[in-house]
């Protein structure tokens, strides 16, 4: 439950951030603002685009970031910070986040990981795929084989009414997205 910080109070605390700028705030916010504790989680994920299958970091929480202060000796200097918004509030009210949240988000995000999770979804015979590029791109087909040390994969065709199976690149493939028709992000 929300409730009004008094001076001298500390815990964790909501701070939005400049758009795409999550991992900035949060350096700042340590080096400039003198905030000890920052907590900005962050996913790895690879997607198709037009250029092939592409690494991309982003935040847990686009926007968002925790940090542990004294919000009444702090707060001018946190909203002050390069990269900050603003510390999130409703009216005077500013939300603290439990320890045990940020506790059970640390977990799964481990420091010796630089606060990023990879998200690795492997392709297995059978899946659904997309091409990626080529003279097929766009064609969506299934996996039927994986090479074993060629990163080459087998996909199938119906080339003029008739069944068959072609090697592809392991790297020009990728999930189709369920319900969705945008496999070229750019």
């Amino acid at each position: 439950m929300p409730t009004i910080i008094e001076e001298g109070e500390s815990g964790w605390f909501v701070v939005r951030t400049r758009p795409k700028s999550e991992h900035i705030a949060a350096m700042h916010l340590m080096r400039f603002a003198d905030i000890e504790e920052v907590f900005s989680p962050r996913i790895r994920y690879e997607k198709g685009t037009k250029r092939g299958k592409v690494w991309f970091v982003e935040a847990l929480f686009p926007g968002y970031i925790f940090a542990r202060f004294d919000l009444g000796e702090k707060m001018r200097a946190v909203n002050a910070t390069n990269g900050v918004a603003a510390i999130l509030r409703f009216s005077e009210l500013y939300p603290q986040v439990s320890d045990d949240f940020i506790q059970t988000l640390r977990e799964e995000f481990p420091e010796e990981d630089n606060e990023v999770r990879v998200i690795d979804r492997p392709i297995e015979e059978g899946d659904e795929v997309v091409v990626l590029d080529g003279t097929m791109s766009g064609l969506e087909t299934v996996v039927t084989k994986i090479m074993s040390g060629k990163e080459r994969v087998r996909i199938m065709l119906n080339w003029l009414g008739e069944e068959r199976e072609a090697e592809v690149k392991f790297t020009s493939i990728a999930h189709v997205r369920q319900g969705r028709n945008d496999y070229f992000d750019s």
